[in-house]
């Protein structure tokens, strides 16, 4: 009974109530606007008349309606509750510091609080997040040549035996065999449309996916086996550029990128890729065109598969390809996804907002 979604009338009162309690319970789409929202969303309460509740966003989507730019319904991150934003702080400062309850409570937390913050914004908690960590920076002290006793010890591990399961449960390697491994830092990036994950290293990005994608653990497996490299939970400088310039797309005011890529794939893959990248943004191309385009007029199922090994979403703009007759093909990241991508794309090539309103006019649920 508890995992029943409430009455319809529940819903509009808790709409016209703003009852955070319902936030992401389910949506609310106008119809006399053809937008949804957020229960919380801060604009003009539409009549009960005009309103349908979906349980999820992708419902919405599906059924004809766009996204509020005021509330954001397809974003997961909203803005950090403080303690989180201190103890992200505090995580940062100390990489290495090995983290208890005791040590929330001492600082004023309720760690169950905490648990459940940090489990809401990442999937993990703050003791787990603060674990890998702590084993991300032991991580970068072995392939920088520090003995394995003292990157055990700055970890704050007694056993020996203790730090190499770790280890090598995290990393798929010893702390022996890590030593010579170039280590990949990877990140979540928020957008509108969900979480990504960034996976990159000092000079170039290697991987930029939504955090739900069903194949992307097999492409993190892939990826450690053609680089040889471990992974850690952090950022650096690519994973910085690419989340600012992910920033300006989705606001609208960006239709390329700069940030360094690292690509793995095959020459023709690659060929297929640079393609991609030349189309410009608001423009769509067939794979039979694309195949004629490269020569390969014959390679259509190449093509195709070279599209679906693209590990840099939006970046590398596989979801500009289509079917020939003007159909949407499939895309790991979902059909949705796909069809809001190319729309905000449109949008920005003839100058409106990604909501179809004009780039001035404030969104509204219901219009005045």
């Amino acid at each position: 009974m508890l995992l029943e979604r409430p009455s319809d009338d529940t819903l509009y009162a808790a709409l016209l109530a703003r009852d955070a309690a319902y936030d992401g319970l389910a949506y609310v789409a106008v119809r006399t606007t053809g937008i949804f929202c957020r229960l919380t969303c801060p604009a003009r309460k539409p009549k009960r008349a005009h309103v349908l509740f979906f349980e999820t966003p992708a419902e919405c989507l599906a059924a004809g309606f766009r996204p509020c730019l005021r509330c954001k319904p397809l974003s997961t991150g909203r803005e950090p509750e403080p303690a989180v934003s201190a103890l992200i702080e505090l995580l940062e400062r100390e990489p290495e510091r090995r983290w208890s309850e005791r040590d929330l409570v001492k600082r004023g937390y309720d760690p169950s609080t905490v648990r459940r913050q940090f489990k809401r914004r990442f999937g993990i908690s703050f003791l787990e997040l603060a674990r890998l960590r702590r084993l991300g920076h032991a991580a970068e002290t072995l392939t920088a040549g520090t003995r394995i006793i003292e990157a055990q010890l700055d970890a704050g591990y007694e056993s020996g035996s203790g730090f190499r399961a770790a280890i090598t449960r995290l990393f798929g390697a010893a702390p022996k065999q890590l030593r010579t491994r170039d280590l990949l830092k990877a990140d979540w990036i928020e957008t509108p449309i969900g979480p990504m994950l960034a996976i990159a290293d000092r000079l170039a990005l290697h991987l930029l996916e939504f955090a739900d994608r069903p194949a992307l653990p097999a492409e993190i497996r892939r990826l450690q086996e053609q680089t040889r490299s471990a992974i850690a939970i952090g950022r650096c400088a690519p994973i910085d550029q690419i989340s600012n310039e992910l920033a300006g797309y989705f606001a609208g005011k960006r239709t390329h990128f700069e940030t360094r890529l690292a690509l793995h794939g095959t020459p023709f893959q690659r060929s297929v890729w640079d393609r991609l990248r030349a189309l410009a943004s608001g423009q769509t191309l067939s794979y039979g065109a694309l195949a004629r385009e490269l020569g390969r007029p014959a390679a259509i199922r190449a093509i195709a598969q070279a599209n679906g090994a693209n590990s840099i979403a939006i970046v590398i703009p596989c979801h500009r390809i289509i079917g020939a007759d003007g159909s949407l093909t499939g895309y790991g990241g979902g059909l949705w996804r796909k069809r809001w991508l190319l729309r905000h794309e449109q949008q920005m090539h003839e100058g409106e907002a990604p909501d179809g309103t004009d780039r001035e006019s404030p969104p509204l649920c219901q219009p005045a």
